[in-house]
């Protein structure tokens, strides 16, 4: 009797063992994943703030909050499953699927663009504002923020996908269960990361009013100049977002075609980053990094350009044909 209670006190041992070095392993898989998927963490907190510029401050948090909600159901409840049901059924399905949402990316961001310089260019010639900044003005408020929190969980659900595929790749050869609990652990770490630091910069100038109130003439001024500071960190900011968006969309582009077999344009790229880093010594990573940015940001805005032309295109001649038929 004695002798079966030591037998399974050491089986229960050597379980207890096997689960810590599992939780080991799940961990240490979890940072190398984590790390791996930092570059999209960075676009993707630059994006967001742009979508709270205009809303009531008392506002803001609570958008933010809603956008957080919907990008956790994004990876855990879209993304996880199918990431994880693709790379163990169909696995040549994931680069396609993840170039669709690079394409919607670069489409976003020259659209952005697109409606910057519209809106200039009827501001320079005296013209109305255009007819959605009107819409956007009169329309019911628990409306628009609802359009807003839309828009952002649905820019997020891309970069999202973007992050977990990374995260994915970096730890394709654990078994099922551990990429699971991976991803559900990278994926609630880098959305407490993303939207952390986007609610503290959009909630900046509150902290620098109340600095500012404070009797310390050194610690008032700082609140001061965060003050004012701000609109201009956060309007640099939406421009980033935008620059993000084609960035990361002409990355995904060029990885993915590099993937599928065309490999010239990727080739190109590298080709010409590998040259930089080679010719400017110390600073080669860096100047090399940029080169591979600017070359992706540069093909996000073309093929995203084309998109907007097709896309402005097709509704004006189905409109004048229509009109061509009414007449």
């Amino acid at each position: 009797m004695s002798g079966g209670l030591f037998a399974l006190l050491d089986d229960v041992a050597a379980l207890v063992r096997m689960s810590a070095a599992s939780i080991d392993d799940v961990a240490a898989a979890t940072g190398r994943a984590s790390a791996k998927a930092a570059g999209v963490v960075v676009d993707d907190a630059a994006v967001t703030p742009r979508y709270v510029q205009g809303i009531e401050p008392k506002r803001e948090l609570s958008i933010i909050w809603r956008i957080t909600k919907g990008s956790l159901r994004n990876k855990l409840l879209i993304i996880l499953p199918v990431a994880l049901l693709l790379s163990a059924f169909l696995p040549w399905l994931l680069t396609p699927i993840l170039m669709l949402g690079g394409l919607y990316l670069s489409y976003e961001g020259a659209e952005k663009i697109w409606e910057k310089v519209q809106h200039r260019r009827g501001s320079g010639h005296g013209h109305a504002a255009p007819a959605e900044d009107d819409a956007a003005g009169t329309q019911d408020p628990a409306e628009r923020e609802k359009g807003i929190v839309s828009s952002a969980v649905r820019t997020d659900l891309i970069l999202s996908a973007e992050i977990m595929v990374i995260a994915l790749n970096e730890v394709e050869a654990e078994p099922l269960w551990e990429r699971a609990v991976i991803l559900a652990v990278v994926a609630v770490f880098i959305t407490a990361v993303v939207y952390g630091a986007v609610g503290l910069i959009v909630k900046m100038d509150d902290i620098g009013l109340a600095l500012s109130q404070r009797r310390s003439s050194g610690v008032a001024a700082f609140g001061r100049g965060l003050v004012k500071a701000m609109p201009v960190v956060l309007s640099t900011l939406s421009t980033v977002g935008v620059v993000a968006m084609l960035w990361v969309g002409g990355h995904i582009l060029l990885v993915g075609t590099d993937e599928l077999g065309w490999h010239g344009p990727y080739g190109l790229v590298h080709h010409v980053e590998e040259a930089v880093h080679e010719a400017t010594g110390a600073l080669g990573g860096v100047l090399g990094w940029l080169t591979n940015t600017a070359f992706s940001a540069l093909v996000g805005a073309v093929v995203g350009a084309v998109v907007v032309a097709v896309m402005h295109l097709v509704p004006r001649r189905g409109g004048k044909a229509h009109g061509a038929a009414a007449h």
